[in-house]
């Protein structure tokens, strides 16, 4: 069990500079930070003491390449010891390049290859909802670029037709996607039944009040990050 002091905000950029070998995922990775940050110290129920607890709300990584930043904040929360980040991509290092839900504590599901968080956290959803889990909240970060992926639409078409009400998705909009939705992300997840919303991604209060709370209907945020 971890044993890490929790720590702050301010403590990130020296746990970032421990993980090191990575370098051509660092936009990935940096542009998902402050999200991460929102999410673990403001939003989600989730204890590092606790991570089976079945009432905990469920995070998903779908943006599984490149976890650096996920990493850090795990580890400033105590879901890691910090010594491990020293070990980053090592081949005897439970931290690789792609998160590992067998290996890494707190972890939800192993991810990198784009497409499949969505698909899943919609699962995950419907088996709260039958376990009667009302309170538990299925929170899933994707990039703009994988929305590419085909999969992710059938997702969204699917969820906001059962008004999948627990559903969050986080989109981290960088601007790498080669599609250009008219009248932007939000409004393709707005045809579909989702609740939709785009915000500045490194604005912490905006994220807090976005990610706090649930209608009733399936939620995305779109956080633009453009620095």
């Amino acid at each position: 069990m971890p044993t890490t002091t929790a720590l702050g905000y301010d403590d990130l950029p020296e746990l970032l500079t421990r993980l090191t070998g990575d370098e051509k995922h660092d936009r990935a990775a940096l542009s998902t930070l402050d999200v991460l940050w929102v999410l673990y110290d403001r939003v989600l129920r989730v204890d590092p003491r606790e991570a089976d607890d079945p009432s905990r709300d469920r995070f998903l990584l779908s943006k599984g390449h490149g976890p650096a930043a996920y990493y850090a904040v795990l580890a400033a929360k105590g879901f890691i010891e910090l010594d491990e980040l020293d070990g980053f991509g090592g081949f005897d290092s439970a931290l690789g390049y792609h998160p590992d839900a067998a290996l890494v504590h707190g972890v939800e599901i192993s991810s990198g290859s784009l497409g499949h968080g969505l698909p899943i956290a919609i699962g995950m959803a419907l088996a709260l909802d039958a376990q009667g889990q009302a309170g538990a909240r299925v929170v899933c970060l994707v990039g703009d670029g994988e929305l590419d992926e085909g999969s992710n639409w059938e997702a969204v078409q699917l969820a906001g037709r059962l008004r999948l009400a627990r559903l969050t998705v986080v989109v981290v909009d960088n601007h790498t996607s080669t599609y250009h939705w008219p009248g932007g992300i939000d409004a393709r997840f707005a045809i579909e039944g989702w609740d939709a919303e785009r915000i500045d991604g490194r604005d912490h209060e905006a994220l807090e009040r976005a990610l706090g709370g649930t209608g009733e209907a399936p939620n995305v945020v779109v956080a633009e990050v453009t620095r």
